[in-house]
């Protein structure tokens, strides 16, 4: 550490100062090495403090490139999932064409199976109409052929015969009148409970006609239950099965 100038070394100092123009631009040089100095220390301070927060940086700019790098990398990987992902929408569009053509191609020829059933429906409908109808006169030409022995049997005669007669307001499937009595026939291919009902209905109907007659109802059928049997005998019905 200097040491402190006496007062007398001071004053010689503040005359040489006066005095000489050198030593005064001397020390004045001195003065601004020492200020300039310091300066410049503040300066290297300065330096280093920005060149520690460089580094700093540096460090945060490195962190935020490895990530940039790797957000490049998921963006590649992203952007190669979104193609791949294209191609498989547009596989699955065309697939979707597909198979609309083939519905629309289905249901066209569903339709026209449709409309083939609703012929082959009318058809069968009509036939089971026909069938029905033969199967009827079938039965009942039967039952009329087996009326023909048992009258003549008992020298009963037939007076008169009708197919599908009306009376009233009753269908009859066979009218049958002797000069005794008159048959009202019902045939039926398999007869239930509620035909005998029907029997019994136009047996009350036909009597009104025939007040000085016996009427008489007949069930006839090919599938006769025995219960529709036992049912219709119970009630007076004649049946007769083929």
């Amino acid at each position: 550490m200097a040491e402190s100038l006496t007062k007398e070394e001071k004053l010689r100092i503040l005359k040489a100062l006066e005095e000489d123009a050198e030593f005064r631009y001397a020390v004045a040089g001195a003065i601004g090495v020492l200020e300039i100095l310091r300066r410049l220390d503040s300066v290297l301070k300065v330096i280093e403090e920005h060149s520690k927060r460089i580094e700093e940086l540096s460090g945060v700019i490195e962190g935020h490139s490895r990530r940039l790098e790797e957000l490049s990398k998921r963006f590649e990987e992203l952007a190669k999932m979104v193609e791949l992902h294209s191609r498989k929408l547009e596989e699955l569009g065309k697939r979707f064409e597909e198979h609309s053509r083939r519905l629309e191609e289905l249901t066209l020829a569903l339709r026209d199976h449709g409309m083939r059933i609703d012929e082959l429906n009318r058809r069968v409908s009509n036939l089971e109409v026909a069938v029905g109808a033969l199967a009827e006169s079938t039965y009942a030409r039967y039952f009329y052929e087996d009326l023909l022995r048992e009258l003549a049997s008992r020298g009963e005669v037939i007076v008169r015969r009708v197919r599908n007669a009306r009376v009233g307001e009753e269908d009859v499937d066979l009218l049958v009148e002797t000069q005794l009595r008159v048959y009202v026939v019902e045939v039926k291919i398999r007869p239930k409970h509620e035909d005998v009902g029907r029997v019994l209905a136009k047996v009350d109907v036909v009597r009104r006609y025939y007040p000085d007659k016996g009427v008489v109802g007949v069930l006839a059928g090919a599938m006769v239950g025995g219960e529709v049997e036992s049912y219709a005998r119970e009630k007076g019905v004649e049946v007769y099965a083929y």
